[in-house]
C-alpha cells in the first residue's frame, strides 16, 4: 500500500474518532442539561407545593377564626386540620432534604419519579384548596347574613 493510502486511512480514522468524541460530548451535555432541568423542576415543584400548603393552612386558620366567632356554625376539628397541614410540610421538608442530598447522584428515573410524586400531591391538594376557598366564601356570606339579621333586630 502506498504511503498516501496509509495517510488517508489514518486521517479518516482520526476524523471518525473526532466525530464519535463530539457526538459523545453532545450526548453527555444533553444528559447533564436534562438532569439540571429535572433538579430545577423538583425545586420549583417543592416551592409551589409549599406555597399551596401554606395557603391551605392560612385558609384553615381564617375559617376556624370565623367559626369560633359564631357558635351557630358547626365546629370543625382545627387541631386535625393543623396536624394534616403540618404533616404535609414535614413530608415536603423530607423531599427537600432528598433533593439536596440525593438528587445530584440520583438516576434520571428517580428524579422523574420524585417529580411525578410531587405533581400528584399538588394535583390532590388543588381540589381541597378550591373547596376551602368555597367554604371561606360560604362562611363570609353566613357571617354577613348574621350581621344583617342582628342589625335588623
Amino acid at each position: 500500500m502506498p504511503l498516501n493510502a496509509y495517510l488517508t486511512l489514518g486521517v479518516a480514522a482520526c476524523f471518525a474518532i473526532l466525530i464519535l468524541l463530539a457526538g459523545g460530548a453532545v450526548l453527555l451535555r444533553k444528559r447533564q442539561n436534562r438532569r439540571g432541568g429535572s433538579i430545577r423542576d423538583l425545586l420549583d415543584l417543592a416551592d409551589r407545593l409549599e406555597a399551596d400548603l401554606k395557603t391551605c393552612r392560612s385558609g384553615l386558620q381564617q375559617a376556624h377564626a370565623v367559626m369560633s366567632l359564631n357558635p351557630d356554625l358547626p365546629a370543625a376539628s382545627e387541631q386535625d386540620a393543623r396536624h394534616a397541614v403540618d404533616a404535609g410540610l414535614r413530608a415536603l421538608l423530607q423531599q427537600r432534604l432528598w433533593i439536596r442530598d440525593r438528587a445530584p447522584a440520583a438516576s434520571q428515573h428517580e428524579l422523574d419519579e420524585t417529580a411525578t410524586s410531587m405533581r400528584d400531591a399538588r394535583d390532590r391538594l388543588q381540589p381541597l384548596l378550591r373547596a376551602l376557598d368555597q367554604a371561606q366564601a360560604d362562611l363570609n356570606s353566613a357571617m354577613r347574613e348574621q350581621i344583617r339579621r342582628e342589625s335588623d333586630s
